[in-house]
């Protein structure tokens, strides 16, 4: 019996830039997250972000002071941002979907 393959997470490409951006500590906990999120793309330390007319869910997985912000799609993460809070407000969300949706 074929085995059923788990979704792969995608990164934007400001989601990579800000993880080459990360010091090496906390850039290992980002991807050791990231890869969690291939099997449990909705885990209990994430939340649903409020959206303006999205076609994915949006959720943000917290990780100390630092955000992951993704979608998802057909349990397919895909990661907008790695933001750290504070300062960051969301603010950028709307965009940041709206880049990845016309890409």
């Amino acid at each position: 019996m074929p085995s059923k393959s788990k979704p792969q997470v995608r990164l934007s490409g400001t989601a990579w830039d800000d993880l080459k951006r990360l010091p090496g500590n906390v850039r290992r906990q980002v991807i050791a997250a990231i890869d969690e999120l291939e099997s449990v793309p909705r885990p209990p330390n994430s939340k649903q972000l409020v959206v303006i007319d999205a076609q994915r869910e949006a959720r943000r997985m917290r990780l100390g002071h630092w955000r992951i912000v993704y979608l998802v799609r057909e349990e397919q993460p895909l990661i907008l941002a790695i933001r750290r809070r504070p300062p960051y407000d969301y603010a950028d969300l709307e965009s940041l979907i709206k880049q990845e949706v016309s890409d």
